[in-house]
């Protein structure tokens, strides 16, 4: 695990970060509402331009989750009928007890038109169905848990989701709409460091705080007065795993697969090589894999001929099956003493499908993580989690939980747009989180340790490989 001792230089590093990323920010001239309505009583009868991506219970946004009791609570929340509301949302998780937009409805339908805070968390249905449940199943707990114990100060918190389509100009229109919300005091999103990038500027015209659970750019450090992260930035992860290569592996000789065409797999690299030569090592080679003429055999034997002792698997989940590739050609090859190439990654190859598509080929790879339920024993979140859902949580599920965690602590000391952003900022500022305390830099990123986890045989899961955190 990558150690709390060194904060001064990871902050030294983060500064170095913050001076890379210049350039103008785009502003946009948004009229909203005042912003003396902070506690909503749900009276707002606006309609959004793109009605099919917001939904705080009025209509279903995940189209392969609807059952005939979530429609019936749809209806009646239209027609407000509130009770009723409650009871059909239950029913259906009842059916579906890992759906989180059923348990965000129900929460907000025991709500009703009572006065409550709102925040929003905008996802991305269409583009990655499986992660914007991930992110929901966090935010709904949250939700849960804040208000069965009395709200933050008496008041219940209500959530709206948002749906971006993972499409920049989709989410800049979202954005617009929720800053002319004044209801609305914070948001947990975007899905992409791409999106959240672009989203930046609109969300700041507004004075809306957004806190991003999985956006993991060095682009974004600093980017905003605005936004916020719960995870650890690229720059974190990629310490992580050059000190393991070098330190604790004894390799010194890399070669990187990484995604041009992705930003957060761009950073990623970027920083990772970076790490590699601060730690003593060297990168032999770099493979774009979104190039059309790739190919995973031509480059692996490149790599093998460059003198590669580790494959560094940078890669986004549009581009898991062509790293995939590389890790089965790994486990036909031997080295000189028999071995294969050591293989590292980043959290986007943290997924089932690696585990179920490379398997055997996969173990011993080595992937930064900012959350794994068995790093900290002991700790209630991943046990509450499975008795809530039925089903083991990841951790986009654990670092959305933070992000709403955090939210509602500023909420509860100064609840106002500018509060929210004012409580955040603060050196001093303290949430309980998942599994660590929840503190950001002044750039806005999470102050948080990674964690290496490695594939290996499974003694308990359902699946024949598991990944098991590196003591």
């Amino acid at each position: 695990m990558y150690q709390n001792n060194e904060t001064k230089l990871l902050g030294l590093s983060l500064m170095i970060s913050l001076a890379l990323v210049s350039g103008c920010l785009w502003w946009f001239k948004v009229t909203t509402s005042p912003l003396s309505i902070l506690v909503s009583n749900n009276t707002s009868s606006d309609k959004t331009s793109i009605p099919n991506y917001l939904s705080e219970g009025d209509h279903i946004l995940f189209s392969d989750s609807t059952t005939l009791e979530k429609q019936l609570g749809v209806e009646a929340v239209t027609a407000g009928n509130y009770d009723q509301a409650v009871v059909k949302f239950t029913e259906s998780l009842d059916l579906h007890r890992d759906d989180p937009e059923a348990l965000i409805y129900v929460n907000n339908a025991r709500i009703g038109d009572k006065p409550s805070y709102t925040i929003a968390a905008v996802v991305s249905i269409s583009d990655n169905v499986n992660t914007a449940k991930d992110i929901l199943r966090g935010v709904a707990q949250a939700q849960q848990e804040i208000n069965q114990a009395g709200g933050i100060k008496g008041i219940p918190l209500k959530v709206l989701i948002a749906n971006d389509d993972n499409n920049p100009e989709v989410a800049k229109k979202l954005a617009l709409k929720l800053v002319s919300k004044p209801e609305i005091l914070a948001v947990v999103g975007n899905f992409n460091s791409k999106v959240t990038q672009a989203t930046a500027d609109s969300y700041e015209s507004g004075k809306l705080v957004t806190i991003s659970p999985i956006s993991t750019s060095v682009n974004l450090s600093g980017i905003s007065d605005f936004v916020f992260r719960s995870v650890p930035n690229d720059l974190l992860a990629a310490r992580a795993l050059a000190k393991h290569m070098v330190q604790d592996l004894k390799q010194h000789n890399v070669a990187v697969f990484y995604n041009y065409q992705s930003e957060s797999s761009q950073s990623l690299k970027s920083e990772f090589v970076t790490a590699v030569f601060l730690e003593g090592g060297r990168v032999v080679s770099e493979f774009d894999v979104s190039e059309k003429n790739f190919s995973a055999a031509k480059s692996f034997k490149q790599a093998i001929n460059r003198g590669a002792q580790v494959l560094m698997l940078g890669a986004d989940s549009s581009s898991l099956d062509q790293v995939l590739n590389v890790v089965q050609l790994n486990s036909k090859h031997r080295n000189s003493l028999g071995q294969q190439l050591v293989i590292l990654a980043g959290n986007q190859v943290y997924s089932t499908k690696t585990l179920t598509v490379a398997g055997k080929d996969a173990e011993g790879m080595v992937v930064a993580l900012p959350w794994h339920p068995l790093a900290k024993p002991g700790s209630e979140f991943p046990k509450t989690a499975y008795q809530l859902w039925g089903i083991d949580v990841n951790w986009r599920t654990a670092m959305a939980y933070d992000a709403v965690q955090a939210l509602s602590a500023a909420i509860r000391r100064n609840p106002s747009r500018t509060g929210v952003q004012q409580e955040l900022s603060a050196p001093n500022f303290f949430a309980r989180g998942a599994a660590a305390p929840i503190r950001f830099f002044p750039s806005g990123d999470r102050y948080q340790p990674v964690n290496l986890v490695t594939i290996e045989p499974s003694n308990s899961s359902s699946l024949e490989y598991e990944f098991v955190p590196i003591p």
